[in-house]
């Protein structure tokens, strides 16, 4: 298998584990930049992540343009991933999804922050981009480049962004760092419900954010794509 297959492989397995892991159901996607062609991405043709095959996959400039398609129609919100690999060389991987327990923190004001550990991924300052301030009354899709580089402006340089009644965008240099951040972050924002109702909640200080997140390297990755493999029902691929 060439580079490019192996990827495409682990694009499926993700998909299907952030399915089978509740982060997205029959809307939300996951991507990849082009191994071989930095400024391209590859993303599957609009399908319900669960639904996805190696065939699905279209090559995409980072403006949204599909080069590949054919007759298969591309998401709509393509431009949230061509906009956060234009802004981001480091980018590598990129999840939009509307994991439950997230969305009340798009909409209220309070604010979500890592209590976990295991949520650290998330980074200091998850904030919440507001699709209105700058384009008013829309259907909250991302659906132009206009859009996901407003997006992507707001993400900055962080791994995290909500967005307000839609869900959030999150990013990171490989893809099963992407799935492990986005997945932690559905488990951090319930147990953060669950604890304010109890009573002050003690968060991670700056110090513990950034001491896990350099902790967290191919041997928490794998063990822990290891088990979502064998939960969605794929197989564990071995990678360089």
């Amino acid at each position: 298998m060439t580079k490019l297959d192996v990827m495409l492989e682990e694009l499926v397995t993700a998909n299907r584990i952030l399915a089978r892991e509740g982060v997205v159901d029959s809307f939300g996607h996951v991507t990849i930049r082009h191994p071989d062609h930095p400024d391209r991405f590859l993303m599957s043709r609009a399908r319900a992540p669960d639904c996805v095959e190696v065939s699905d996959f279209i090559t995409f400039s980072l403006d949204g343009t599909p080069l590949d398609a054919g007759e298969r129609k591309p998401y709509l919100e393509r431009f949230i991933h061509g906009a956060c690999y234009e802004a981001r060389p480091d980018v590598h991987a990129v999840v939009h999804n509307h994991s439950p327990s997230v969305i009340p923190f798009g909409v209220t004001n309070c604010k979500l922050r890592p209590l976990l550990h295991m949520c650290a991924s998330m980074g200091h300052d998850v904030g919440v981009w507001d699709s209105q301030d700058k384009f008013g009354d829309t259907d909250l899709l991302v659906s132009d480049m206009d859009m996901g580089r407003d997006l992507a402006k707001f993400l900055g340089p962080g791994r995290t962004a909500l967005m307000r009644g839609h869900g959030a965008v999150v990013v990171a240099a490989m893809l099963r760092h992407v799935v492990f951040t986005s997945i932690y972050v559905e488990v951090g924002a319930k147990l953060q419900m669950q604890a304010m109702q109890m009573g002050e909640v003690k968060y991670l200080t700056d110090g513990e954010i950034d001491t896990i997140i350099k902790r967290v390297g191919p041997y928490t990755l794998n063990r822990a794509w290891e088990n979502w493999c064998r939960r969605a029902g794929r197989p564990m691929q071995e990678l360089d």
